[in-house]
């Protein structure tokens, strides 16, 4: 039988939203997954744009170099919570996989959000 566990994002600080600081890949870390194989992590994320301008935002899923991993939107000015990632999974893996994500503009978009790590 699968367990459920709520987590913060790995690296939330005390739940806190996470500044995406860097304007390229490899994007700010937002969360790293398991590397135990049998636990998958369902990650739901959201966005938040402080400034006045749209801003391009790309999420990097697990990988950096395959264009396929990659999920592109535009954050509307001074939007807030637009959601991300709606429960996508990361498989746990030897070598654990990554969330990360980068803007067009530095400092201006917080990412939000929660695991729940599931344990089969």
């Amino acid at each position: 039988m699968a367990t459920f566990t709520k987590v913060k994002l790995s690296e939330s600080t005390n739940g806190k939203a996470i500044k995406v600081a860097n304007t390229a890949t490899a994007g700010t870390l937002i969360h790293t997954g398991s590397t135990t194989s049998t636990t998958y992590d369902e990650v739901w994320l959201y966005a938040q744009n402080t400034s006045a301008s749209a801003v391009k935002l790309t999420v990097e899923w697990g990988g950096v170099a395959d264009p396929d991993d990659l999920i592109e939107l535009t954050v509307q000015p001074e939007a807030g919570l637009v959601t991300i990632a709606p429960g996508l999974l990361i498989k746990g893996n030897s070598s654990a996989l990554e969330v990360r994500a980068f803007a067009a503009t530095a400092n201006v978009i917080t990412i939000h959000g929660f695991v729940n790590q599931i344990t089969v």
